[in-house]
């Protein structure tokens, strides 16, 4: 009709509507026109069904959803009523009773059923349109079965920024929403928590395309999604969504054990339930922006620029006492300090030379003139000179007049003096420590890049499936960069990589020192303070920064598989700095780099063994307390007789019978005075409070084994540190003020940082519903959380701990050896 006005859409569609029911709206089949909010109740069989007509129009731009609601009282699971839902691009369909599946092939079935359908959103160019949903009710029961039905129109469909709304959801009726990005904001955290723990429920968020998978069997067919108790978050970022926009999909499990829960013991069979309402949860959910990329680029130069000072720190520590000590030069050969590096010359007249050629750890003051005399043909090589011969390295004879050669006669006396066990040469000593250097570098090399490509592949699954339960992370703040979800996790360990160099540093300039004064032949470098051998100290800084590659690594994806990259160098950390505090004192007899990692080695296999064995099986925990308890004692008696106990042939039995005699004469009979009283109390504290450790993980079986035994290293290590403190005030040593400074710094810090350690923001040991459960908001400049603070922190801890090591004994730079005590 041209020039004449066109019939509205709406019309035509009642018109349509109105034919259809005037043709036979009756159980026939044809379409009976339907109002939104109107209960419509009937029966169906096989001969009669249903047909429904809703029709709407939305306006541009505005999205509307419908929500279709149907209950039937049937439980009969042979003639379902169904229900066929068509639109203009899908279709949609259920049964009721709508059955889920759970543990063991066990049936829920539900007779209520609610879902949403996929909205369709018109395009700006074609303006308002008119929608048309047809909603089939059938079934093949030879008999009639009751249903109702109700169609709505959602009013609150599209969540809004910083706005929380409160929804009911249960299996048989899951719950989405839509969100749009708002112009300003590329990133947002989707809030969801609620009061009860149970049911367990599922989160998702799905691309805006049909069908929505919105059931328990399928939900994890498309998007991001994760478990959740009372609380889940979800970072979206708008680059993964082009069209800007996404659902929030809301899907309760028809059973708890997902999360934590348990099946009922008293479901069994497959008998047909009904849970419908005993599964209802109440959910609030609430979209907040995340933070905008200035942040990441603060908490970065924080970051670096906070162990940067540390770098400044050392400098200045450094020029001032190189100035402090430059100060002191009166005589041209006069005693100078460098830095703390132990490094002085001497115009007094103490010869460097030694008896019979034994080595630089005995005095002889038997009148030689020259401070810096010249070895002897006899002695070998000059004293600052290392050579690579393989003789001098496998040897292990000490130089020494017969008589004292015996190492039985001069380890068990009573009161033994740092030159009694400084005795070999040492450059073999010094190699043999720089064992420990080279080994460590090969250990890590080998250890670390199997390590990366596992983690890659965890967060590749992540990113691929969106299996968010996979990782355990501390939802609330984790600020994804890149591939990785977690970027502020993993940025918070560049303070174990730069403080591990750091200390790398430090030791390498006192090291490069220390050979100038030896090729000086400089007497109190050569016979007088600790010996100086620096191999534990470079392994201390290569595990420290190793720390922080693996504590990256294990951050990439924490869970319960790779709980051990995390932990595995501080073992090793741990045990490094105990060897260095008995090697100070004890520069003959400290254990060899191989049998040391070879330890390290068995540790980490049975924290492998206490992950996967120690949670329910008890046959483990008696095995472990054994060893633990063998392994105290005969370390102990190592210690105690300076590594001069030995059983002798496996079929000498006596020994036994001896080590019996001795105890009934010294400890029963008379009850002696041990003959190394010092050595014995040390021993007595760190076997109880081995013993309790043993017996704590018998009784209680801690599910964190790994840091269970973490503990027993650290405990050991701090009462070995305290003892060795306390043995040096009481032999009258005194603590410059740079230790005592680094002593101070490392209790102050130490405490601070297990402070934020206890603040338990996930746990691997618990579902990862659970552990959502634990999670808290960022603390600190929006980007980092305790967590990350406790990598900070225990960086700094570490290496004042290990600047305590270094500089502990710089106060006996200027005793005699044979004036230092042993303890």
């Amino acid at each position: 009709m041209a020039g004449g006005a066109a019939p509205a859409p709406g019309a035509l569609l009642c018109v349509l509507l109105w034919v259809a029911a005037a043709a036979g709206g009756g159980p026939g089949g044809s379409p009976a026109p339907g109002a939104f909010g109107r209960v419509y109740r009937g029966a169906v069989n096989i001969s009669a069904e249903r047909v429904y007509a809703f029709a709407y129009s939305n306006e541009s731009g505005q999205v509307d959803a419908v929500r279709v609601y149907v209950n039937s009282s049937s439980e009969n699971l042979q003639y379902p009523v169904l229900f066929v839902v068509r639109q203009q691009k899908g279709v949609l369909s259920w049964q009721v009773p709508l059955i889920f599946r759970g543990l063991y092939q066990r049936t829920y079935n539900y007779q209520e059923v609610s879902r949403t359908l996929c909205p369709s959103e018109p395009t700006p160019e074609t303006g308002p349109s008119d929608q048309i949903i047809f909603v089939d009710v059938s079934s093949m029961a030879p008999f009639n079965i009751a249903y109702e039905l109700l169609v709505t129109r959602l009013e609150n469909f599209q969540l809004e920024t910083n706005k929380a709304f409160n929804f009911t959801a249960s299996p048989s009726q899951p719950q989405y929403f839509l969100y749009k990005f708002p112009q300003d904001v590329d990133s947002v955290i989707i809030k969801v928590v609620s009061d009860a723990v149970y049911p367990c429920s599922v989160v998702s968020v799905q691309d805006i395309v049909c069908p929505v998978y919105d059931l328990d069997h399928n939900v994890e067919f498309n998007g991001v999604y994760q478990s959740m108790t009372k609380q889940a978050a979800i970072t979206v970022q708008r680059k993964d969504f082009p069209g800007e926009q996404f659902f929030v999909v809301f899907v309760i499990k028809p059973e708890d054990y997902a999360c934590g829960g348990s099946v009922p013991s008293s479901i069994h069979g497959n008998v047909n339930r009904t849970w419908n309402l005993q599964r209802m949860k109440n959910l609030q959910v609430t979209i907040v922006p995340s933070i905008k990329k200035s942040v990441y680029v603060q908490a970065m130069f924080f970051s670096f620029l906070s162990f940067l000072s540390f770098y400044l720190g050392s400098v200045v520590v450094a020029f001032v006492h190189y100035i402090s000590t430059d100060m002191k030069l009166t005589v041209p050969f006069g005693s100078v300090s460098i830095a703390g590096s132990g490094i002085m010359t001497s115009s007094h007249p103490i010869t460097a030379s030694t008896p019979e050629g034994s080595s630089y750890g005995a005095i002889d003051e038997s009148g030689s003139s020259g401070g810096h005399q010249l070895s002897s043909p006899e002695r070998g090589p000059p004293a600052g000179s290392d050579t690579d011969s393989s003789v001098e390295e496998e040897s292990d004879f000490d130089t020494m007049p017969e008589i004292e050669s015996d190492k039985n006669v001069i380890r068990t006396k009573v009161f033994l003096y740092l030159s009694d066990l400084s005795r070999k040469d040492r450059r073999i000593v010094s190699k043999k420590y720089k064992i420990y250097f080279w080994n460590i570098i090969t250990i890590a090399v080998f250890y670390a890049l199997p390590v990366i490509q596992l983690v890659i592949t965890y967060q590749t699954v992540v990113n691929v499936t969106g299996n968010q339960d996979i990782c355990y992370y501390n939802f609330l703040c984790a600020h994804p960069l890149g591939v990785l979800s977690a970027f502020n996790n993993i940025l918070s360990n560049v303070g174990h990589m730069l403080l591990g160099f750091l200390f790398l540093l430090i030791v390498l300039r006192r090291d490069i020192l220390h050979r100038r004064a030896m090729e000086m032949k400089d007497v109190y470098t050569l016979d007088y303070g600790i010996p100086k051998h620096f191999g534990l100290f470079y392994a201390m800084g290569i595990a420290l920064m190793m720390e922080g590659v693996l504590s990256a690594c294990y951050h990439v994806c924490p869970n319960y598989s790779n709980f051990q990259f995390d932990t595995s160098f501080m073992y090793m950390i741990a045990g490094l700095c105990m060897l260095k505090l008995y090697q100070t004192r004890h520069p003959d007899i400290n254990a060899s780099a191989y049998s040391a990692y070879a330890s390290f080695a068995v540790v980490i296999c049975l924290a492998v063994l206490g992950v996967v064995f120690g949670k329910n099986d008890m046959w483990f925990w008696v095995i472990f307390s054994m060893i633990h308890v063998l392994a105290s004692l005969a370390l102990s008696t190592q210690i105690y007789y300076m590594g001069r106990f030995k059983i002798g042939k496996c079929s000498d039995l006596g020994i036994f019978r001896r080590a019996a005699m001795v105890l009934y004469t010294d400890c029963i009979q008379q009850c002696s005075r041990p003959m190394y009283m010092d050595r014995m109390v040390l021993l007595i504290v760190g076997n109880l409070v081995n013993w309790s450790f043993a017996i704590f993980g018998l009784v209680y079986r801690p599910r964190d084994f790994a840091s269970y035994i973490l503990g027993i290293f650290i405990c050991n290590l701090l009462l070995y540190l305290a003892f060795y403190i306390i043995m040096k005030l009481r032999s009258s040593e005194k603590l410059l003020p740079i230790p005592l400074f680094c002593i101070v710094a490392t209790a102050v810090v130490w405490a601070a940082a297990l402070y934020f350690f206890f603040q338990t923001l996930s746990s691997w040991e618990e579902t990862p519903a659970e552990s959502r459960e634990k999670n808290r908001p960022c603390i600190l400049l929006g980007f980092f959380d305790d967590h990350d603070i406790w990598h900070f922190l225990s960086a700094a801890a570490l290496f004042f701990s290990f600047l305590v090591l270094l500089t502990l004994d710089d106060d006996l730079d200027a005793v005699r050896r044979d004036k230092i005590p042993v303890f």
